[in-house]
């Protein structure tokens, strides 16, 4: 039996006053997974959950059937694309995009070849010189991108990736992360509170109510009843919305 990409079996973590309580899920490889939610609800801990990022839990997380706090950070191959993007302002596209390959000490020629590589992908190849505060947001998006994809990842994790975007810059990326699905062949997950995002890009979507996973819909079922109330309500409220757009 093959192991799913990412595995989550009685999670629970508690950070400050907020719960991450019983988390149950499994991704299969290749897949592409959105946790959709309202802000507050959890998505972006259990995103870092899943990177890694804390010791102090019960359960477990694992990835390809490991514990991923016993993967060693540089052997997790882990894709990570912040809300934010999290670029070196102090540092050209070209010097972002390189920088997990300079940490890994690969020579200059290699990463000239990997970075064009990501360039051409990723249509960035006129910006390679100029710094992030010069970028448009979906040029932020891109070089974001790069640099996670730059490392070959087989997890690709992203937090509410298009959310600072315009609703034309939305629809371009959109198509770039399928492209990117078909050519890296990673899984994807992300998060998002916004519903026809997770209807579009994924193939399953969890929903998060207050710090639990309370439900895991196919994206063509994403809005049918339940007998979960807070779920109904949450979704209504979103396809309300999907039809006054």
């Amino acid at each position: 039996m093959i192991n799913p990409m990412v595995e989550i079996k009685d999670y629970s973590i508690q950070l400050g006053t907020f719960q991450l309580n019983n988390i149950n899920l499994s991704i299969s490889e290749k897949e592409i997974f959105a946790v959709l939610g309202r802000t507050g609800s959890g998505k972006t801990v259990l995103l870092e959950s899943v990177a890694g990022f804390y010791r102090k839990f019960s359960g477990a997380v694992s990835l390809q059937g490991k514990p991923v706090v016993d993967i060693p950070l540089e052997k997790r191959q882990i894709g990570f694309v912040y809300q934010d993007f999290g670029l070196f302002h102090h540092m050209s596209v070209y010097e972002n995009i390189t920088y997990g390959l300079k940490i890994q000490r690969k020579d200059k020629a290699y990463k000239k070849e990997m970075a064009d590589k990501m360039a051409e992908i990723l249509s960035i190849g006129h910006i390679m010189n100029q710094y992030p505060g010069t970028l448009s947001g979906g040029e932020r998006q891109r070089t974001a991108l790069a640099r996670a994809l730059i490392l070959n990842p087989k997890l690709l994790l992203m937090d509410e990736p298009f959310s600072s975007l315009d609703p034309s810059t939305k629809e371009m990326m959109y198509q770039q992360i399928k492209k990117i699905h078909k050519i890296f062949g990673c899984t994807i997950l992300f998060v998002t509170h916004d519903f026809n995002e997770a209807q579009r890009m994924a193939d399953r979507i969890g929903i998060m109510v207050n710090g639990e996973l309370r439900g895991i819909r196919n994206s063509a079922d994403l809005f049918e009843d339940c007998q979960d109330q807070e779920i109904n309500q949450f979704l209504l409220g979103g396809y309300e919305r999907r039809i006054i757009v």
